[in-house]
């Protein structure tokens, strides 16, 4: 018993390492580019953790879109919408709301920190499962594609939902949703396209 427990913490560690810290280093990475107007640090924390608990939303819709579609192209299309709409849903209600999200630049990095956050989730999810049923070198090469991968995709998606907004920052609220919406359809697109190949 003793060794088995062990065993689920050797696991569960090596999930949250090797699932949180790539996704730190890119956060860290993409806040390098907003260097002179940095936004405040809690927000930027509370933002990856949003993200993070998005995922107890989406998984759950995930499931019943499995039940109700079955599975091929169109559930592949369907997760993608559930992730891209549940990231912007999020920020838009943790931090669009904020008097701190004041510039055009603040829609890319809020997105692409909560993506993070969520990617950062995902990630564990993916590799305790990994570790779980195929072993530590399995997880290891798993977690090395997650990181290039999958973390980049949440990144791309979102950004180009970020970039959406930042063009019609100061535009009327016809013309945001407008864009918002194109691009949740390209986010969306680009995400069933990584998911399918």
């Amino acid at each position: 018993m003793a060794s088995l427990l062990s065993l689920e913490s050797d696991i569960l560690f090596y999930s949250l390492v090797g699932g949180i810290f790539p996704a730190l280093f890119w956060l860290w990475f993409w806040l390098r580019e907003d260097a002179q107007h940095p936004e405040p640090r809690r927000l930027i924390f509370s933002s990856f953790l949003v993200g993070g608990l998005s995922t107890l939303v989406v998984l759950p819709l995930e499931w019943l879109a499995k039940s109700q579609i079955g599975s091929g192209f169109f559930l592949i299309i369907a997760w993608a919408a559930i992730e891209e709409a549940a990231k912007y849903a999020f920020t838009a209600m943790h931090a669009f709301r904020k008097k701190d999200f004041d510039e055009p630049i603040d829609a890319l990095i809020y997105l692409i920190t909560v993506a993070l956050g969520f990617a950062a989730f995902e990630n564990v999810l993916f590799l305790i499962k990994t570790f779980s049923n195929q072993g530590i070198l399995a997880g290891v090469l798993i977690g090395n594609i997650r990181f290039i991968g999958a973390s980049l995709l949440h990144i791309v998606s979102s950004s180009a939902v970020g970039a959406a907004i930042a063009l019609t920052f100061y535009k009327g609220r016809i013309l945001k949703t407008f864009s918002v919406t194109v691009g949740l359809i390209l986010a969306t697109a680009l995400h069933t396209f990584f998911n399918f190949f």
